[in-house]
């Protein structure tokens, strides 16, 4: 397949490598150090299920030059997200589909919105990987996993041709019966754990081991279920305690990755995570005071980050 990725931070450069070290005609759109970097070195990915490098690879800041795309992976942060659907529209034919992989429950609606709704599929992944330098991308733990569906749920070609271009790379995927089940799980998941270990500035082992934290993580995750069933999301009631299960198999160095960015003085995804939870919370008069704790305690360092207050 001819695929696009933009956003070539962690997420971008692990799958798209995989994906190119598979055979597919794989084009980074990037910009800055990265694109440098891919240009003059390379791809290099470093994970424990296999290092690999790719010493040339197609990289560019346009994406008009690339040309129409069987499927385009959007990697970049949530907060680019409207920008890069009409960054992209030059790659998109009648048959592209365009895969969403940021954390959160907003990207589709975004990218259907900039592109149209058919062009969408519903989209995630699990991994804990990191940019180490430009054009240098470290896996450090989970086994990559991709879920991926129509946003209506239904089983269509496109869909199941994919899959099994993922599936050919050597990657994990999944089909789920409800794709926007599976989206409010992972972010039941990603935003309290992010969250909490952005207040608290420690690791999951840290995170889960002390009860008052353990606590916290908990009740965040138990208002996002709540959150999702007041939208209609039939997220089953025992998530939390299986997504506890999951926290507790994690490594226990293990952050996220709003959680670094906040550490270390970088705009992060504050705004899509417990933002995200409050604003949406408030539209149906629904009380989420964990996460707003959280937003509310990370705002003004967010802010500045942003440049928008200095202290």
């Amino acid at each position: 397949m001819k695929i696009a990725f933009i956003g070539i931070g962690a997420l971008g450069g692990y799958f798209g490598g995989r994906l190119a070290q598979a055979g597919n005609d794989v084009v980074f759109i990037a910009r800055g150090a990265t694109l440098e970097a891919l240009r003059k070195n390379g791809l290099r990915v470093e994970s424990p299920v296999g290092d690999f490098s790719l010493p040339q690879v197609h990289a560019t800041a346009d994406p008009g030059s690339a040309g129409q795309v069987d499927a385009i992976f959007v990697t970049t942060k949530t907060w680019q997200v409207p920008e890069a659907a009409q960054q992209i529209r030059p790659m998109v034919g009648p048959e592209t589909v365009v895969i969403p992989f940021q954390n959160g429950v907003e990207a589709y609606d975004q990218l259907a919105a900039g592109l149209g709704a058919e062009q969408v599929l519903g989209a995630m992944c699990h991994i804990i990987a990191m940019v180490a330098a430009p054009g240098v991308i470290r896996h450090m733990g989970l086994n990559p996993l991709i879920t991926v569906g129509e946003w209506n749920n239904a089983r269509t070609t496109r869909l199941t041709k994919l899959v099994a271009c993922l599936a050919a790379a050597g990657l994990e995927v999944r089909v789920p019966e409800s794709i926007q089940v599976a989206l409010w799980e992972k972010f039941e998941f990603i935003a309290s754990f992010g969250g909490v270990g952005g207040v608290t500035r420690a690791p999951i082992g840290v995170m889960r081991s002390v009860p008052e934290t353990r606590s916290l993580l908990e009740r965040a995750m138990q208002e996002i279920v709540g959150l999702a069933h007041a939208y209609g999301i039939a997220v089953p009631d025992e998530s939390v305690a299986n997504t506890l299960k999951f926290v507790d198999a994690l490594p226990p160095e293990g952050t996220a990755s709003m959680q670094r960015d906040i550490a270390a003085g970088r705009p992060s995804e504050l705004a899509a995570h417990s933002g995200a939870v409050v604003r949406l919370g408030r539209a149906k008069n629904f009380r989420t005071p964990v996460h707003e704790f959280i937003y509310h305690a990370l705002l003004p360092g967010e802010q500045r980050a942003r440049g928008e207050l200095s202290f």
